[in-house]
């Protein structure tokens, strides 16, 4: 098996570490519908898993398939992880009352990179959507939002599909 089966076994193993489960608990837990020899095979990249049964062992972890993917790799169809740009100068400017949990977000971010040159920071797609779950706002909603305040420049806005 390639590196990808061996990326994604790791993640399966990561899981199923983080939730305490030996292989052997996982197939008491399971109730026998996950061998403890099959789910080792997986973890270890000798066997091949398929995507059915990759969607099954999700639900049995309780995990979003895509918790159990190797990074780096986009499935086809998915959403590409784009950077966000957001322009510190004008965040600045704005009422902390409004832009509170961003401000504290980026300040976050640029101290864990020890970056601080001030006018702009890059952020993922991802990282916009933990921010519209503390604005409780769509990403969507919050990418017009950001546009609205001057944080992101009106190219921001995902292209609409036709």
């Amino acid at each position: 098996m390639g590196d990808y089966a061996k990326a994604l076994g790791s993640k399966l193993r990561a899981i199923r570490q983080q939730q305490g489960l030996s292989l052997h608990g996982v197939e008491q837990k399971s109730g026998g519908r996950w061998k403890a020899v099959v789910v080792g095979s997986y973890e270890r990249g000798d066997r091949a898993v398929t995507v059915q049964k990759l969607a099954e062992l999700a639900d049995f972890y309780g995990v979003p398939v895509a918790e159990l993917l190797p990074e780096g790799r986009v499935p086809s169809g998915a959403e590409p992880a784009t950077k966000v740009v957001i322009n510190l100068e004008r965040l600045q400017q704005l009422p902390a009352e409004k832009v509170g949990p961003l401000a504290r977000y980026a300040a976050t971010i640029q101290s864990q990179r020890g970056d601080y040159n001030g006018k702009v920071l890059s952020i993922r797609t991802e990282d916009l959507r933990s921010l519209a779950i503390i604005y409780d706002m769509t990403p969507g909603e919050l990418t017009e939002q950001l546009i609205d305040w001057g944080v992101l420049p009106p190219e921001a806005r995902p292209a609409r599909e036709e």
